[in-house]
């Protein structure tokens, strides 16, 4: 019987067994699945339809939507409705993933539910209509309307916290020209 000393080395196992060489097959096995559902990835994206939105849903005539229109693939659409007529998307980043405009509602809109139809590409391109609702009164103009729910109290104490924070931001701009 020979005694192993502690300093040496267990023997070399054969190329291909051990623990070595299945965390090998796993990450092979992982590396697979992945290129798998990379592949089928943008033939899935592709075949997905296009989805709309405009906001906000409900507008007085005169007022201002926002359109919105993804999953196109193109860099041109279009957008028409019997509120406001039609215009043209254009691309909101460089991948051309989605395509925005904003609209006014035109001031003579019949109040009701009114269909914005939303076409990719060319005329003949992949549709998609949502509804938007027109409502009788007159357009929020300035700030439209986004201190109507507060009460003074809110907005003075708004008004100094912006203060000190401007305040803050000269004393340390001027704390660190001076050192």
């Amino acid at each position: 019987m020979h005694a192993t000393p502690p300093h040496a080395k267990p023997p070399a196992q054969p190329l291909g067994s051990g623990h070595g060489a299945r965390a090998r097959r796993r990450v092979t096995t992982v590396a697979a699945a992945t290129l798998a559902v990379a592949a089928v990835t943008p033939a899935t994206l592709a075949a997905a339809s296009p989805s709309a939105t405009v906001s906000p849903s409900t507008v007085a005539p005169g007022g201002r939507v926002a359109l919105n229109l993804e999953g196109c693939g193109t860099k041109t659409g279009r957008a028409s409705s019997t509120a406001f007529g039609e215009v043209l998307l254009t691309p909101g980043n460089l991948q051309a993933t989605n395509l925005f405009a904003n609209a006014t509602i035109s001031r003579n809109a019949s109040i009701g539910t009114h269909r914005v139809l939303f076409e990719c590409g060319t005329p003949r391109g992949e549709q998609v209509s949502i509804s938007i609702q027109v409502i009788s009164g007159a357009a929020r103009g300035g700030i439209g309307g986004s201190f109507a729910s507060m009460s003074t109290g809110q907005i003075a104490a708004g008004g100094a916290l912006a203060a000190g924070a401007l305040g803050t931001g000269v004393w340390l701009l001027r704390r660190r020209s001076t050192a």
